[in-house]
């Protein structure tokens, strides 16, 4: 299982795809590492007929609901904050002094800009 470089709260663009999602951004609201899929907001929606019931208040709930599809994550790309494009994600490490320790820290970087993520 490959250690995966985009997070929750990430914005992305899908960038293969049915062409009604191709191009189109989005936040990450959910990963899933061991199926490597991310859920993509408003991206990959399906119709999901669930059966009618009522709650403890007496509402009807049920019918056809819009939700999203977890979608692969080599088809979504990391957007870039400085321009707005889609990006490669590379990681560098630093050395950190807390407490008279040192810890080593992995920082995201977007390889179009150099920019930490």
């Amino acid at each position: 299982m490959a250690k995966l470089r985009i997070k929750k709260g990430d914005t992305v663009q899908v960038i293969t795809g049915p062409k009604e999602n191709k191009g189109k951004t989005g936040k990450v609201i959910a990963v899933y590492p061991e199926t490597s899929r991310v859920m993509v907001e408003g991206i990959n929606r399906i119709k999901k007929h669930t059966k009618v019931g009522q709650s403890n208040r007496g509402a009807r709930t049920g019918g056809i609901v819009t939700t999203e599809a977890p979608i692969h994550i080599s088809n979504v790309m990391l957007v870039d904050p400085e321009t707005k494009k889609p990006t490669r994600v590379g990681i560098r490490t630093e050395t950190v002094e807390r407490d008279g320790r040192t810890k080593t820290v992995r920082i995201r970087v977007a390889k179009r800009s150099g920019k930490d993520i």
